[in-house]
């Protein structure tokens, strides 16, 4: 996706789109905390997963935001099995 389809997705204004995806992600600017939301909902990801300190992280960020609410609850109940030694 260009920088611009996804500027004008997360709804920035369509001139100055292709700009301002280009200076956050080279890091000139940072968005603030509507911009990353609005960014997430474009993608289709939770907001943390841009503030995640590792790609493994971020990777369960994004799957566990795309499970349904019932399998989240399970693997929720695996995680803390899991953590715990179970």
């Amino acid at each position: 996706m260009s920088q611009e389809r996804l500027g004008i997705l997360a709804e920035i204004d369509p001139m100055s789109a292709s700009a301002r995806m280009n200076q956050y992600e080279k890091g000139k600017h940072e968005p603030n905390i509507v911009v990353v939301r609005q960014i997430a909902a474009a993608l289709d990801l939770p907001d943390a997963y841009f503030y995640a300190a590792d790609d493994e992280v971020a990777l369960l960020l994004q799957l566990f935001h795309r499970l349904s609410r019932e399998q989240r609850g399970e693997l929720l109940e695996l995680a803390m099995r899991l953590s715990s030694g179970q």
